[in-house]
């Protein structure tokens, strides 16, 4: 087992790893996945001393969720630790159809999660998006009404801003914010990050790789399948992609000289903006973990960071993280 740092999840939260497992791809978001390959790469998350794992209740419908409970049915409930994402609503045909997080719905959603995955409680509980039709207030609220029942250990919230951090914060203490944070999205750091900061509040950042774009994973005119995310992902369309891979190109060269992978590269980035930001990388092959993990180990200096950041400016990045319908339901854009 590898000795990987843990840290403390915000200034009330649990010890988690400096790097989590996101699971979202094991159930379909980005093409087909092999079950037995899901599972081995879980096993290696746990081997390699990482803890945390991410999820949500609508990822496959639910598959993820008895993915996981099947993968960690031979492991000690306390050698991991389970963020569950809840509220999305799907159709049959994998379209999000909305957002539910009101008090009732957070008790039926949080009773069938407990089910799926096989557990008494969860470890982060977070609604998936803020619900415009629902007070942050009553959401949290109705979470923290589970926190005294036992059923959940934490609150956390998911693509939300500061105001709206704010308000939740003032209801019961949140342990850490779930949000896109990378190299080519960056939009936290004006108003977001230095809220959850003042108010103690961690961030699990997800798409540190944006998909895959900042890997050795995507070819220029690449074409996707109708279920992956990213046949609908507007940073890879046409030229927008085309346009990014030449920054990605550039940061290769900075990759190499290094001795690492761009993605190597990308998370390092991530873990260099502060103990408070844990990466949530979305792994699906043990391979890729370990890939992950090493970047660990790689220590930037101040000039390898300007270096970094001179190759991938923010405002050069083309096309939008989400389509214009899900733009609309982030709170985070607002």
């Amino acid at each position: 087992m590898t000795n990987i740092e843990k840290v403390r999840l915000g200034t009330t939260g649990p010890e988690v790893s400096r790097i989590a497992l996101g699971a979202m791809g094991m159930s379909g978001s980005y093409g087909p996945s092999d079950e037995t390959e899901s599972a081995a790469t879980i096993h290696a998350v746990l081997d390699s001393g990482a803890n945390l794992i991410d999820t949500g209740d609508f990822y496959g419908h639910g598959h993820n969720e008895m993915l996981i409970r099947r993968a960690l049915a031979d492991r000690k409930r306390e050698d991991y630790l389970l963020s569950v994402k809840f509220g999305g609503l799907r159709a049959p045909n994998g379209e999000f159809v909305g957002f539910d997080c009101r008090p009732a719905a957070v008790r039926n959603f949080l009773a069938y999660s407990l089910q799926r995955l096989g557990v008494d409680h969860i470890d982060i509980y977070r609604p998936a998006r803020l619900d415009p039709a629902v007070p942050i207030e009553d959401t949290v609220g109705a979470i923290a009404d589970m926190v005294e029942a036992g059923y959940v250990r934490h609150i956390g919230l998911s693509e939300v801003g500061a105001e709206t951090l704010r308000r939740a914060a003032a209801v019961h203490p949140i342990v850490d914010l779930q949000i896109e944070y990378a190299l080519v999205t960056r939009g936290i750091e004006r108003e977001i990050l230095p809220t959850a900061r003042e108010l103690g509040i961690g961030v699990t950042a997800y798409g540190v790789l944006s998909r895959g774009l900042l890997s050795d994973s995507i070819r220029a005119g690449q074409a996707f399948a109708p279920t992956d995310f990213r046949a609908h992902s507007p940073r890879f369309q046409g030229e927008n992609l085309t346009a990014n891979l030449r920054l990605v190109e550039e940061l290769g060269e900075i990759a190499a000289a290094h001795g690492v992978s761009v993605a190597q590269l990308a998370i390092a980035w991530v873990l260099s903006r502060g103990d408070d930001i844990v990466p949530v990388v979305g792994a699906r092959r043990p391979e890729r973990w370990a890939e992950a993990v090493a970047a660990l180990d790689i220590r930037l200096s101040p000039e390898d960071l300007a270096r970094i950041e001179a190759a991938v400016p923010a405002d050069r990045v083309a096309g939008d993280r989400y389509a214009a319908p899900q733009m609309a339901m982030l709170d985070s854009e607002r």
